[in-house]
């Protein structure tokens, strides 16, 4: 197994870098934020091979802590590689360890090719792995969003708002709050 690749990008695509090593062969990677390489540019990617029947390919990671969240997220039932990779590239690793650690549904469910039941499940399957123990409660966003939904918000409004607050220890008020500061906006 590669553990990372150190070289020069020289191909940028829609999801992927190629990194040329100094032996003058070069890897292509998926890669969770492409916009944040330049062709050119020196780079340190920790990497993760995908082997299966019928594909092959290496998903690269800026960081150890992106690895960590990818490796953690593909053991959640059924995520794989290139899903997980896609709904990387719309967040941060310590924004995800946020969402679980705050039962934060509505957060998750607004990643790329992460539905409803899919982000249930990672806070089922993750929850206290992820953010070394439970914190917060897993009905807080839940009774937030009925309040601000008594108060006359609509449901997409309230989803969206929710899906940017990530606090493991906030009460239902906190939430309701931080969320009506958002929604007046």
């Amino acid at each position: 197994m590669i553990y990372y690749l150190k070289g020069k990008v020289v191909a940028i695509d829609e999801m992927s870098i190629a990194v040329e090593l100094s032996n003058g062969v070069a890897y292509e990677c998926l890669v969770s934020h492409v916009d944040n390489y330049v062709i050119g540019q020196e780079v340190l990617i920790y990497t993760y091979e995908v082997i299966r029947e019928d594909e092959e390919y290496i998903v690269g990671f800026s960081s150890k802590e992106e690895k960590s969240i990818f490796m953690s997220l593909i053991k959640v039932k059924g995520l794989g590689p290139k899903t997980v990779i896609q709904a990387l590239s719309t967040t941060t690793p310590e924004a995800v360890t946020n969402a679980i650690a705050s039962n934060n549904v509505a957060f998750l469910k607004k990643l790329p090719g992460i539905g409803q039941k899919a982000a249930a499940q990672i806070i089922l399957d993750l929850k206290g792995q992820l953010t070394g123990g439970s914190k917060g409660n897993p009905k807080v966003y839940e009774e937030a969003y009925d309040a601000l939904k008594a108060l006359g918000f609509k449901g997409a409004q309230i989803d969206r708002v929710l899906a940017e607050i990530n606090e493991p220890n906030a009460t239902t008020e906190d939430i309701i709050r931080i969320a009506l500061g958002k929604l007046r906006k």
